[in-house]
């Protein structure tokens, strides 16, 4: 009977794969693997740490399949299992989440929470936030209504925010590789970006990490900005050039950036963007927490139990 390993890193109702044909032992992903589960063929990841994973891949010499709970599985690419183990992501597991944790980016970076914040640790009254606005200002970010609001990578987690922004007014837009109409949100390609660039208010990047996403948001696309957009980034820090976009935010050529991912993570206390103007941090908080990941594992292991092609393959 072939044998699964489970990370007891989360919590997972391993009863709904009772029903298969194969034995379920948990592992600790901190650890490395026992020696008697060695001979294990399929291995789900989340969070675990990269001497385990190397230690997985040098030692599980009979493992075919590894389902990750991550979206973007890049620590198990580069642990050094054999390039014949077929890896599945977690993609979908985290749509809502990150998604919610974007929208909630979107809405402080409009709404100014963040500086308001900052005025209460001072012990002061911001009136300049408070009391009359203009509505809908030219040439500011202030609200999700009527805003254009461009979403760089419409994968799985754009499609669940899209519906919330129009909800709340903005008009959206996506950019990906193809083009095309997806969930009733026009989607352009990349070659659009200079124009579709020229007219945002806020840019969300949900960038895969790849070579070819490597500083995508440059110093030169910075400048199609207007004055006033900001940035959300939930993809992968790779994707913007970090040491630019900390240049232009100190010379006020973009309006802000709310950021969940680094090229460098934890953020290293000497980083620059620590201290930029209208900034947001956020400590990779977007995902996290893998929702419905036993169906997705019950999936994959019906799947390759049954020789069929198995659903998120990289």
């Amino acid at each position: 009977m072939p044998k699964l390993l489970y990370p007891t890193s989360i919590k997972l109702d391993v009863q709904s794969l009772e029903g298969f044909s194969v034995e379920l032992k948990p592992y600790d992903a901190k650890k490395p693997i026992a020696d008697e589960d060695t001979d294990a063929e399929f291995l789900v990841t989340w969070a675990n740490s990269a001497d385990n994973l190397k230690d997985a891949a040098q030692r599980l010499t009979k493992v075919r399949w590894i389902q990750s709970l991550a979206a973007g599985p890049n620590d198990v690419l580069s642990a050094g299992f054999d390039p014949k183990v077929k890896v599945t992501t977690g993609s979908g597991l985290h749509d809502h989440t990150v998604a919610e944790h974007a929208l909630g980016m979107l809405l402080n970076s409009a709404r100014r929470f963040y500086e308001m914040r900052d005025y209460q640790l001072q012990g002061k009254w911001p009136g300049h936030l408070g009391g009359p606005q203009p509505d809908r200002p030219a040439g500011a970010f202030t609200t999700l209504r009527d805003a254009n609001v461009l979403i760089w990578g419409f994968g799985n987690i754009a499609k669940k925010l899209a519906p919330w922004l129009t909800a709340l007014g903005a008009t959206v837009r996506g950019v990906a590789r193809h083009a095309g109409v997806r969930n009733g949100v026009e989607v352009y390609g990349e070659d659009k970006l200079p124009e579709l660039l020229a007219e945002t208010d806020a840019l969300v990047m949900i960038l895969p990490g790849s070579d070819s996403t490597r500083h995508a948001l440059s110093a030169e696309r910075l400048k199609q900005l207007p004055k006033h957009a900001w940035i959300v980034n939930v993809g992968r820090g790779t994707s913007v050039d970090e040491d630019a976009l900390t240049a232009a935010l100190e010379k006020g050529e973009i309006g802000g950036a709310s950021l969940d991912v680094f090229e460098k993570e934890p953020l290293p206390e000497d980083s620059s963007l620590w201290k930029a103007p209208n900034l947001v941090v956020s400590p990779h908080a977007a995902g996290g927490r893998p929702q419905g990941a036993e169906v997705l594992i019950a999936d994959n292991l019906r799947r390759i139990l049954a020789g069929q092609e198995l659903k998120n393959v990289i």
